[in-house]
């Protein structure tokens, strides 16, 4: 069990330094790093924001960021998987049920794992649920469809499941991974983050309880912060590979890289020209990182306060931190080839890993409609919609 705040961040660390070494050959290999997120869950992190009144250390915004970006300094694949996990435990803190919080909960301190079930392929856009939840006689319910880029499923114990009730209504559905009629197929064949597992799970008439349905539809009724929560999630991830990937760049020019032969230097490290581009990538990684410790301020005085103006001004913060910090991951990923030389280059020392991963993980939503809003708010002071991706 974690406690605090102190000592989930004191976790993070260790857990990077140690997931770091074998980062780059689970990427190669594409070995799914299911020891190491066993070893994750085994120190209580994944509890970290349950309730205070339930039992957890109900850890503060701006730690649970910086949880995020350490461990996606050491390994992005593995801080992406449990993403979902703290969403859907958010969700359960907004719209579950007393009953349902107390269950849920304590599953989660027991080291259950939450993977997801959102997004499906081929429908006209990203909130076009497909996927069907019906209520049965008895007062369950039989689920329907399939997901794909279900990241954390394969690991996961509990799969909550987005899906359309009678009412046209999104619901979401807790089932557990071994429920009949679920099957969850390991089919991720992404360039980048290659080993989140972030496969297809189908759904077969699956049944649920009413018990382990909880009306997400509400969340977004009145003034909320999943989306803020969950994109300020994605924003560590993105300044952490942008993290990772300066700390390897340096690494690379200080112990491997030849000096340009007309610097007049006798190592790379000293070229003024390196040095200045170190500077301005330097810059940016800061900044990454401030826009991002920003954005969880933000969200921590909204969930103090939270009302119509504090929430948007949470959602717009994180927005800037996900745009940012998105474009310094992949410049500083990409920068690493640029400083660092032909070497750098060869497949076999796999560098091209952190490029791949935040290429991949910036796909997740596109940063211009966050700019856009980011306009809107600026210029007319329009808030930011209720969607859940903001």
């Amino acid at each position: 069990m974690i406690r605090d705040d102190a000592e989930a961040l004191r976790t993070a660390a260790e857990l990077a330094e140690e997931f770091r070494p074998g980062a780059s050959g689970r990427d190669a290999r594409r070995e799914l790093p299911r020891a190491e997120l066993d070893r994750l869950t085994d120190t209580g992190l994944l509890a970290v924001t349950v309730p205070a009144e339930h039992g957890g250390a109900d850890v503060s915004a701006v730690t649970l960021a910086e949880v995020f970006r350490l461990l996606a300094s050491a390994d992005a694949s593995l801080a992406q998987i449990p993403q979902s996990h703290f969403a859907y435990v958010n969700v359960l803190r907004q719209q579950g049920s007393p009953e349902q919080r107390a269950f849920f909960f304590a599953e989660v301190l027991g080291g259950r794992r939450f993977g997801n079930a959102q997004s499906e392929a081929g429908t006209r856009h990203l909130q076009d649920i497909r996927t069907r939840l019906v209520a049965a006689d008895d007062g369950s319910y039989r689920l329907t469809g399939v997901k794909n880029y279900s990241t954390g499923a394969l690991f996961a114990d509990w799969i909550p499941v987005l899906a359309r009730a009678d009412d046209d209504l999104l619901h979401v559905a807790y089932v557990p991974a071994d429920a009949p009629g679920l099957t969850v197929t390991d089919d991720w064949d992404g360039m980048g983050q290659r080993t989140t597992a972030s496969g297809t799970v189908e759904l077969a008439d699956v049944v649920v309880p009413a018990a382990h349905v909880v009306p997400h539809h509400l969340t977004f009724t009145g003034p909320q912060l999943h989306g803020a929560l969950a994109q300020l999630l994605h924003a560590a991830i993105d300044a952490g590979i942008a993290a990772g990937a300066l700390a390897e760049a340096a690494d690379f020019v200080t112990t491997r890289s030849r000096p340009w032969f007309e610097s007049g230097y006798e190592t790379a490290a000293e070229d003024p020209l390196l040095i200045q581009r170190f500077g301005e990538l330097a810059l940016r990684h800061r900044a990454a990182d401030a826009l991002l410790a920003t954005a969880a301020r933000a969200v921590d005085a909204a969930r103090a306060d939270l009302d119509d103006d504090s929430a948007a001004e949470a959602s717009i913060a994180v927005a800037a931190a996900k745009a940012y910090t998105g474009s310094a991951a992949l410049e500083i990923a990409d920068a690493l080839f640029e400083v660092s030389g032909t070497r750098a280059a060869l497949d076999g020392l796999n560098l091209h890993r952190h490029w791949r991963d935040a290429r991949t993980h910036t796909l997740h939503d596109p940063a211009r409609w966050k700019i856009q809003h980011l306009g809107r708010y600026v210029l007319n002071g329009t808030r930011p919609p209720r969607h859940g991706l903001l």
